[in-house]
């Protein structure tokens, strides 16, 4: 059974939409209809209020924490239009750079793996996508579009891994393909879902991002989506989550076949999904205020491994 190890009073004033742990598990940054951010310093199980940041006019819909390498430094996006990085100096936190290029609410952020830098994607309900891109002379960030990404608006998007999968770590891979510290890059990736109904993964064709798949098998506006992480596995995974209460796990060995596989029908609609460390387990939840947690088998078939109805929560986005 999914258990409770720790609960946190966050003292927000009104529904909490987003509660993102950093990659040390040492710090939780949370964000609410109260247009508030708070950061709260989680070290041995405890409950310490480190930040209360307060920048947005509106909801804020979503944080992101970037890779430590880069320093204490976190994203948020709201129902304002803006997009905020937030950064730790010396102990304190304050706004960092704003980004206020959208026409309409921006509805998640995702950085890239780190090993492409310092790169933030942003997705709105004015339709477009933008990717920010820290430049290190200038100290902000460069920033390209993509317009009409998705009809009506963007409402998630995840990053794929850095690393090439395993079974494509052959020899003509390792001459073609850039590599850190030996390992083979991908070509930088992303997937984001929208209220067109579809599933799209973007991939950067010199200066610019291009649709490289549309992926339709979804009845219904996309409520978020989440790459595996690609260790160990021999193939790329996409979880996709929708309005029409399924999910499904898209693979693939190529980047070319995407084949569906419909994990199940859920009693309501499905809010989030989320992979695990090693991308073989895969955590759901949703408006029937269940979490479960999924597992694949030896023969390919995915089952229920736990579940929890007392915790769970609505993650409603109000967009």
């Amino acid at each position: 059974m999914v258990s409770v190890l720790q609960s946190i009073d966050s003292g927000h004033e009104d529904l909490i939409h987003g509660a993102e742990i950093d990659y040390y598990g040492l710090n939780l940054a949370t964000c609410s209809s109260d247009n508030c951010i708070k950061i709260f310093d989680i070290k041995n199980g405890g409950q310490r209020l480190k930040a209360d940041l307060k920048g947005h006019g509106g909801p804020v819909w979503q944080v992101a924490w970037a890779h430590p390498k880069f320093g204490n430094i976190l994203a948020s996006c709201s129902y304002d239009r803006k997009v905020i990085i937030w950064k730790e100096v010396n102990g304190e936190w304050t706004k960092s750079n704003e980004y206020s290029n959208h026409d309409s609410s921006v509805n998640s952020v995702a950085f890239a793996p780190h090993e492409y830098g310092l790169i933030l994607a942003c997705g709105s309900s004015d339709g477009s996508i933008s990717i920010l891109t820290f430049n290190t002379e200038s100290g902000n960030y460069d920033f390209k579009k993509i317009p009409n990404a998705h009809t009506i608006g963007c409402n998630a998007l995840s990053w794929c891994p850095s690393a090439v999968p395993e079974a494509a770590f052959d020899q003509r891979g390792k001459q073609n393909q850039p590599a850190t510290n030996g390992i083979p890059l991908q070509v930088k990736r992303f997937v984001s879902g929208g209220c067109d109904n579809t599933v799209k993964i973007w991939k950067e064709d010199g200066d610019r991002w291009v649709e490289e798949r549309r992926l339709d098998v979804h009845s219904d506006w996309i409520r978020d989506v989440a790459w595996a992480p690609s260790i160990g596995l021999p193939s790329s995974r996409i979880a996709s989550c929708s309005q029409d209460r399924r999910v499904i796990i898209w693979s693939t060995e190529d980047m070319t076949t995407w084949t569906p596989h419909i994990l199940n029908t859920f009693d309501d609609v499905v809010w989030n999904v989320s992979w695990s460390l090693t991308g073989n387990i895969l955590g759901v939840s949703g408006g029937d205020n269940k979490i479960s947690l999924w597992k694949e088998n030896n023969d390919g078939i995915w089952t229920c491994i736990s579940q929890d109805t007392e915790n769970a929560k609505d993650d409603q986005r109000v967009m």
